[in-house]
């Protein structure tokens, strides 16, 4: 089998995970961390252009377990986190792991969280090594461990 339809297997099977645990994923803590683990995975190089920010944008828009969410306040969530990564990378990263952080209370929305950075970054056929990093260390702020998700 190769690369591209190992990652799209492992991004739908990770999203029918998702749709069966929809229903526990309507916390604030989910909203806010599932936005910021897409910021990072978005800025995962150091940057974002605009193109990227739209296809990400659209991508949380039309994810079917975000639909707990009105996607304005999505949208304006996903762009604050970015707009901080942006502005300063590595301050913006530590501010953006700690909202992250904030979904370890709950096991069920930090693996969900987890999720949703791989889904997000493996939708374009690519999960590089930058985004596997990035959702590494998402694993690590949420005291999970990344061979669970084969990051």
């Amino acid at each position: 089998m190769a690369l591209w339809d190992r990652l799209k297997e492992a991004a739908q099977q990770m999203q029918g995970q998702l749709e069966q645990r929809k229903g526990e994923l309507k916390g604030a803590g989910f909203r806010d961390a599932s936005m910021a683990m897409c910021a990072l995975v978005a800025a995962a190089d150091g940057s974002v252009d605009p193109a990227e920010r739209q296809r990400v944008s659209q991508l949380i828009t039309s994810n079917s377990t975000l639909q707990n969410f009105p996607p304005q306040d999505l949208e304006q969530r996903f762009n604050g986190y970015v707009d901080q990564l942006t502005r300063d990378f590595a301050f913006g990263k530590v501010n953006v792991l700690q909202e992250v952080a904030k979904a370890k209370k709950k096991p069920v929305e930090a693996r969900a969280v987890i999720q949703i950075g791989i889904v997000i970054g493996g939708a374009d056929g690519h999960f590089d090594s930058d985004e596997r990093a990035m959702v590494r260390e998402a694993c690590y702020a949420l005291d999970l461990p990344p061979h669970e998700f084969d990051v």
